[in-house]
Parts: structure tokens; sequence; C-alpha cells
């Protein structure tokens, strides 16, 4: 008979805190890749002791407290900032964290259902199915994924064959099959086979090739969040500080923030604007700003405006926006008139838009959690002629506070430039404002909640990673119909076999 574990519930809980803490240590800020391989074990373990009602149970409690404890820090955002009542803050935070842990929970469930000798295997499947969901459905915010705690670990070297992804189902497989191993002789020794290739296993190539390098300036303005959209305050702030690093700035590109120039161009004082377009469009230097386009007929869009010698203005709209924060979904109105976020419904940039060309470069903008996707930034991949040789991140984690999601979101950045072997140059209001390197290490940065200036020089890559080739031209799709295909035969092969007991 099958022993039950002791405080399973506790274990679960316990197991899912671990996890969060994996992603990025309070401690030091940076991945803890053993945590995270400890954490899906001792849940796997617990599953394969569990009836699948219990097990989906468990998975959810699991998940729940992980999410939770993952972006705690958007109460923050929603109460602080937002004006949003504590109770409800609460409420819809742990909300957000509950109603996304039924996709874990339907793993766990199903994965204690199917058991069977490939056991370890439908269980990462099963996973990595429920973290696509997560990418996917209602927008998708796949914000802490398991495979993020391996930056920097042995998985590491999967990083650009497979993206986050395939290295979340690699840690799941590995977790589960060391769960498994005081349970089966002859499976356990197969299991600690493929544990010891898949942490050994030299997978880091040499995929790019320099394309050069190029000094930058990035600029981080540390305005008060509070005070950012305050016109007598954060907003004259911005614009004077902005606008005298943007005029004495030597370097080739200069980067600042999003939102940087808060105002749309309409409502600058007079000549603001202008003289910027004037300061960039003639000489031997280039500009990239966060800056909201739009009108009340067309709508908003929060955007980059890229400004060089002899060409038009560049644009880049934001496509995958921040619901409640950048748009409204649809019956939710009243949740966000109940919080004081400006500029709270934006229209929608397209996927894969054109890269801004200067000094023998192709910089590749995103703004804010858009590096969490990189199945979108793929897109940009389908053509190496065209390819990015630099990605550039432009954010404002203001909204959360000095907080962990600072460490978060640099430890995503980083990952995104481990898949395409791109450098990542990350211009924040708050931080992190760094340069990231073509293998994911940061070269240069400034302190988080000061105002500063960063110089630093950039080495653009050229080249396609195996994960830029697939994903540019076929998605999340691969994923999908592999983890899914392995599902659905061990369903297959538990009905045959019986019910489970």
């Amino acid at each position: 008979m099958r022993g039950r574990a002791p405080f399973p519930f506790a274990i679960a809980l316990l197991a899912g805190l671990a996890q969060a803490v994996s992603i990025a240590a309070p401690w030091n800020g940076q991945p803890q890749w053993w945590l995270q391989l400890l954490s899906v074990c001792a849940l796997a373990w617990l599953l394969q002791r569990e009836p699948p009602r219990r097990a989906f149970f468990l998975g959810w409690a699991f998940a729940t407290a992980w999410l939770t404890a993952t972006w705690w820090w958007l109460y923050i955002s929603m109460h602080d900032y937002g004006g949003l009542p504590a109770v409800l803050t609460v409420v819809a935070v742990v909300g957000l964290a509950a109603f996304l842990s039924l996709y874990y929970a339907a793993a766990a469930g199903l994965a204690a259902r199917s058991g069977g000798r490939w056991g370890a295997v439908v269980f990462a499947a099963l996973w990595t199915l429920a973290e696509l969901l997560r990418v996917t459905v209602f927008t998708g915010f796949p914000w802490g994924e398991g495979g993020y705690a391996h930056l920097g670990g042995p998985l590491a070297g999967y990083a650009p064959w497979i993206g986050v992804h395939g290295m979340t189902f690699v840690a799941a497989f590995i977790a589960a099959a060391v769960a498994a191993l005081p349970r089966q002789r002859l499976g356990g020794v197969a299991a600690a086979a493929c544990l010891a290739l898949g942490l050994a296993l030299p997978l880091a190539g040499a995929f790019s090739t320099s394309a050069g390098r190029v000094p930058v300036t990035l600029l981080q303005g540390d305005i008060p969040q509070d005070e950012k959209f305050e016109h007598g305050s954060g907003i004259p702030m911005a614009l004077n500080w902005y606008g005298t690093q943007l005029r004495d700035a030597t370097t080739p590109l200069v980067v600042a923030p999003e939102t940087a120039i808060p105002l749309l161009p309409r409502q600058l004082p007079e000549g603001y604007l202008e003289t910027v377009l004037q300061r960039y469009g003639r000489g031997t230097q280039a500009a990239l700003l966060g800056i909201p386009l739009g009108n009340t007929k067309e709508g908003y869009t929060n955007s980059v405006m890229g400004v060089k010698p002899g060409a038009g203005a560049y644009r880049y709209d934001k496509h995958h926006l921040v619901p409640f924060g950048e748009f409204i979904p649809p019956m939710f109105r009243w949740f966000t008139e109940m919080m004081r976020i400006p500029l709270g419904d934006f229209n929608r940039g397209t996927v894969g838009q054109p890269s801004f060309d200067w000094a023998g470069q192709r910089f590749a903008p995103n703004i804010c959690y858009e590096d969490l996707f990189g199945e979108e930034l793929g897109r940009r991949f389908g053509n190496p002629t065209v390819a990015p040789t630099v990605f550039v991140n432009v954010s404002n984690i203001g909204w959360f506070g000095d907080t962990i999601a600072i460490d978060q979101h640099l430890q995503i950045s980083r990952l995104r430039a481990l898949e395409f072997e791109r450098p990542m140059l990350r211009a924040t209001n708050t931080g992190a404002t760094v340069i990231i390197d073509h293998r994911g290490q940061v070269t240069h940065s400034l302190p988080r909640y000061t105002r500063g200036v960063l110089v630093g020089e950039v080495e653009g890559r050229n080249g396609i990673t195996p994960y830029a080739w697939w994903v540019a031209r076929a998605g999340l799709w691969p994923l999908w119909l592999l983890f899914g295909a392995i599902a659905a035969l061990a369903m297959r092969q538990r009905r045959r076999a019986g019910p489970a007991t």
C-alpha cells in the first residue's frame, strides 16, 4: 500500500514558495537552479503518492503559493499607486495566482492519473503544457516560469536550442525522475542516466558572430512614480533632466526609458520635441526615446521614437500590452476605474516590427514586459539579413517599487539574450539599467533607484540560433504538438491499463 506523505499540503505550499525564490533570490537577486529542481521534485514526489483528485489540489496549492510569492509586488502598483483598497488588492493578486494555478492543478491531476513507467516524461510534458497555457491564454502572463531559475546553471546550454519553455520541460523531467528513483529500480537507472546527461551535456554553442561594437548611453531618470505624471512635479522634472541628458550625450546612440517623455507630443512645451529632432536629425548621433503617441481619434500607443540623421522619425509601438495597466479586458472597466493609473487603454502595435538601423547595427526595441515573450521577439528572425543585432528594452518598473520585480525582470532579459545570442540594452526609470552581452552576462550597470547615466559599449551579433530559427517560423507550435502528443499517448496507455488506484 502506498504511504501518505505527512502534511502534504504544507509541503506543497513550502515547495511553491521555494519555486518563487528560485527565480530570483531575495538575498542576491540571482536565480537558484538547484532550488527550482528541489521544489518541483518535492511536488512530483507528493503526486506519485496521491490519487488524481488530491493531486489536483496539491498542484493547485503549489502553484498558488509559487505565483503569489512571485508577483506579490503587484500589490504596490494597484494599491500604493492605483489607489485600490487593500483588501480588494490582496484578493486581486491572490485571485489571479489562484486562477492561473488551475493549469498546474490540471497538469498535476492528469500526471497522477497517467502514472506508468514513463511518469517523469509525462509529468514534464503536462507541466510544460500548463506553462504554455499561461503564455497564451488571456493575452498571457508567464512571469516567473521555472525555466528562468536555470539561467547560469547547468541547463542554461539548452537556451539557444529550445528556449525557456524547453528548459522548463528538461528541469521538470529531471525533478520527476529524481522523485521516482526510490520507487523504480530499472526506471531509476534510466532516469539517473538522463539526469547526468542533462546536467553535463555541453549544448551552448557559438551560433553568432560579431557585428561590431557601438558606444551607447542609457538614461535612468529615477522619477518618483507617484509624481511621474504630475504636472507640478514629475513631468517638469522628467522633461528637464532627460532634455539635458539628450543635449549633452556624446555617444553614437542614446536610449531613454519607457515614457521618459511622459506627455504626448502635442502636450509638450513649445519647441521641446523640435529641439530633440533637430539635435539628432543631423550630425553623428541617434536616440531612442520612450514616449506615448497618438490622438483621441486614432487612439494612443506606448511607443519608442527613434531619431537619426538624414531620416524621418522611427516608431515602434508596443504590441503586448499589460492587462488593466495598458488595456482594459472586456467587462473589467469597473475595475480599472477604481485605480488612478493614467493612459490605461492603448492600441496594439504589430508583431515583428522593423528594427532601428544605425551605426552598422539593427536595434530592436521592446517595451516593459514584452521581453517576456521570446516567441514574439523571435518573429524578427525569419530573415537573417534583417534580423536584429541588438535588443533594446525600455521599461518603467517603478510601478512595483524597489522590490524583487527588478531582479526578476533582469533575469528575463538575460535569458532572452542567451536564447537569441543577442545583447540587450535596458534603459529603465528606476532599474535595472544595464548592458547585457550575448552570453546573458551583465557587463555594465547602474545602481537602482538612482538618477544616472550609463555609458558603455555593446557588441552586436549576427547569426541565428536554433531556437531563433524554429520559433521565427513556427512559434510555439512545435512545443504544443510534442508535449501534447506525449500527454495524449500517456492518457491512451492509461485507459488501456485500467482506472488509476
